[in-house]
């Protein structure tokens, strides 16, 4: 890694990142590409949501170095990274009554003295993530009697309030239908093509960050196993390599991107049906 690469943007060089004693990443040397939606996809325990939260500022390495901006992130306040790194974590947590607009609000706060007063800016900012999000007719709603996916979108919505030049998502489309992960997915590459965005997500599903991401990196066992445009990453060999799966990668249809698609089973290796004997058992069937 260049140093101009390291001195644009957030970058590891290095980093070591351990759970008590569990080492889980290592020498990990990673150059976010500014501009540009980089997808970091994987096995569970590959380290993916570990190396996000190491990249918010939220776990110190072990060893090594990130650095945002060509500044070590540990000389960092956690409000000066928050005027620059969005975090959309897995699974967050709102106190009860907490409307859409209350948690909107949030966002904010790194923008906002102690005793400043609410702007227009604040307004519009707020105002702006509602709409993108397809949040703006529920801002009264309390978060718990929304829906996963509308609870999920109204998270989002805090994070694109905060208004800041790079995004971290922690699997964004949990908890969303199809339809509402399609809507995100474009909304994020619409970010990054349109308003010069710098997009981290973690995600599981390959064909998706394939079609939307302009770069990925495949994890395992907390090491790049891949990195690149995903012509470059999802190759039959390396997703094989990665995820123990025989598979087939063909053109997408309708993006042109890689798609992903499992070898079949042949039919002595699938597991015999049952069936309920007379007696109620559970017998096998050839």
């Amino acid at each position: 890694m260049s140093r101009t690469d390291a001195d644009q943007g957030l970058a590891a060089e290095g980093v070591a990142i351990a759970y008590g004693r569990s080492l889980i990443v290592e020498g990990l040397d990673l150059a976010i590409a500014p501009g540009a939606f980089t997808a970091l996809v994987g096995p569970n325990g590959s380290g993916k949501s570990t190396i996000l939260r190491a990249l918010a500022g939220q776990l110190v390495p072990k060893a090594g170095t990130i650095r945002l901006d060509g500044r070590n992130l540990s000389d960092l306040s956690a409000r000066e990274i928050a005027r620059r790194v969005g975090v959309l974590a897995q699974g967050p947590a709102a106190p009860e009554g907490l409307t859409v607009l209350d948690l909107v609000r949030q966002g904010r706060y790194p923008h906002r003295s102690l005793f400043g007063r609410w702007s227009e800016a604040d307004d519009r900012a707020c105002a702006e993530a509602l709409a993108l999000t397809g949040m703006d007719d529920l801002t009264a709603r309390p978060l718990e009697n929304l829906s996963g996916g509308q609870r999920q979108r109204a998270w989002i919505a805090m994070t694109l309030a905060q208004e800041t030049g790079i995004l971290l998502l922690d699997e964004p489309t949990t908890f969303l239908d199809l339809a509402h992960q399609i809507e995100l997915m474009h909304l994020i590459a619409d970010l990054v093509a349109a308003r010069g965005k710098t997009v981290v997500a973690v995600l599981h599903d390959l064909n998706q960050a394939a079609r939307y991401a302009t770069r990925m990196v495949m994890l395992k066992g907390g090491k790049i196993a891949a990195a690149g445009r995903p012509t470059e990453v999802m190759t039959a060999e390396t997703v094989s390599k990665v995820f123990g799966l025989a598979v087939t990668i063909i053109t997408d249809p309708v993006a042109g991107t890689p798609m992903c698609i499992p070898a079949a089973r042949a039919p002595a290796e699938r597991p015999p049906l049952l069936q309920i004997g007379h007696e109620g058992a559970e017998t096998s069937r050839s």
